[in-house]
């Protein structure tokens, strides 16, 4: 078979990239490394909706960012998706007003909604800002959504409409052909007409396997503290301090999911997979959220995590290549690539377009099933749940209130979970103060019984196993 396209990367870009195309009478496959979509930079962004007030103006980003912010709330009610436009604050001393009007002026360069705020009028929409805050920008458009869920959405939405997804298949080798491409993975080999690569911190690689443009890449990790739900009523925008050139930030924000979350550092790195946290960067955490907001938690802290962010240059790159035709690379996407997702899919869609010029599908899903989530259940309609199928009334994960029910439906959703990290990420079940101490084990009782396999070939995700034998089993 050869395809209209393979999308290499299974990240926000990617499947968001994959969602689009996926509407038009297009063959389209998606290639990931991973066992799970969203399982690197995506599972570890902030997800921050940018407002777009920061970006240069005249970049790719402050274009994407602001076209993406448009988007982005729409594909989210249709996706079925954790978010909240609660908007956002910049925080400043009086010493630092000037900063203030300077990113003003940026933002109205971008076409971006702010508006400088007084003490008075910051503490009407963040009641726990720093004593020594005398100042804010105040962006309304901004807010918080569940990054790996859109991805996860993205992907789901684009099976139903058509699309394919090969999980655990990292790429080897892409060679050019009179037709197009021919793509090798570990797992086989596909034919493609185009290649689009939104590999995320490996596309500079991808465009190597390729023979497409080279370019010097720059990764930085980003540590992150994660807060206990009970915090969560104590913030109710995102908190940021004055940007750098180093990023937006340490930032305090609530999430999509309930907790709240300070961070990220920015941390050069030459290491791709560098994601541990330090000791030096999480103090760096501590030392400066209290600059900003006064109510510092970090004895309420669950987790700690890392990710990474992959700067080229000081731009996104999204171009097709001008040495390989039919290839188009969407890489260097950091801050604020979440919040410019659906807009760079937007762009890649149009370039597709207008090389291969397909025909719209005529029947193609939109508005996803909603999930039924406990949190959400009144009585009523938790009873009448209950007497069709009783797995809806065990709980499997106390924390976060997950019943058995919620995790079948992810295990067998268009995008099968089949590790217990693609069930935490789809249903929280394991996301809570306990961190899977209790859930755990029942989450792998049902993804073996489910999958009807040994329990011991139930993985935690990225590979990694979790139970190798039955206590006794062995000599």
């Amino acid at each position: 078979m050869i395809y209209d396209c393979i999308v290499i990367g299974g990240g926000v870009i990617g499947t968001a990239a994959l969602d689009r195309l996926a509407r038009y009478n297009l063959d389209v496959l998606l290639l990931e490394k991973e066992d799970d979509v969203a399982s690197f930079t995506t599972r570890a962004n902030s997800g921050i909706v940018h407002a777009g007030y920061d970006c240069e103006p005249d970049t790719a980003k402050a274009r994407f960012n602001v076209r993406g912010n448009e988007l982005i709330w729409r594909d989210a009610e249709e996706l079925d998706v954790p978010h909240l436009k609660c908007g956002s604050i910049v925080v400043a001393t009086a010493e630092q007003k000037n900063r203030l009007e300077q990113l003003k002026q940026k933002a109205e360069k971008n076409g971006v909604e702010v508006k400088i705020l007084d003490r008075e009028q910051t503490l009407a929409i963040e009641p726990n800002v720093a004593d020594g805050i005398q100042y804010s920008l105040y962006a309304p458009s901004a807010g918080i959504i569940s990054p790996y869920q859109l991805a996860i959405a993205y992907a789901d939405r684009a099976i139903l409409n058509g699309a394919k997804i090969e999980l655990s298949s990292p790429v080897t080798e892409i060679k050019k052909v009179e037709d197009g491409f021919t793509v090798t993975t570990t797992r086989g080999e596909y034919k493609s007409k185009m290649v689009i690569n939104c590999a995320g911190a490996n596309g500079a690689q991808i465009n190597e396997l390729a023979g497409a443009e080279h370019f010097e890449t720059v990764y930085r990790r980003g540590d992150y503290y994660v807060l206990d739900n009970s915090e969560r009523k104590n913030v109710h925008t995102v908190i940021f301090p004055l940007p750098t050139a180093a990023g937006k930030g340490i930032l305090v924000a609530p999430t999509a999911d309930g907790n709240v979350i300070y961070g990220p550092t920015a941390v050069d790195t030459a290491d791709q997979t560098d994601t541990a946290t330090s000791r030096e960067s999480l103090d760096s955490i501590r030392a400066n959220v209290p600059l900003s907001y006064k109510s510092a938690a970090f004895n309420k802290c669950i987790r700690v995590y890392a990710g990474l962010r992959t700067l080229i240059g000081h731009d996104f790159v999204i171009k097709q290549s001008d040495v390989l035709d039919g290839y188009i690379m969407a890489i260097g996407i950091c801050s604020p690539g979440l919040s410019s997702a659906p807009a760079i899919a937007e762009y890649i869609e149009d370039m597709v377009i207008s090389k291969l010029n397909p025909s719209k599908k005529e029947n193609t899903v939109c508005i996803m099933p909603r999930h039924k989530r406990l949190m959400e259940l009144g009585d009523e309609e938790l009873d009448s749940l209950i007497a069709k199928d009783s797995a809806w009334g065990r709980i499997v994960c106390r924390c976060e209130k997950v019943t058995e029910a919620e995790i079948v439906e992810a295990i067998h959703s268009p995008l099968a979970a089949t590790t217990v990290d693609a069930v935490k990420r789809r249903t929280r079940a394991g996301m809570g103060r306990c961190q899977g101490g209790f859930c755990g084990p029942r989450v792998m009782e049902i993804i073996s019984r489910e999958l009807n396999i040994p329990l011991n070939e139930v993985k935690k995700g990225g590979g990694a196993s979790i139970a190798r034998y039955r206590v006794k089993e062995v000599e």
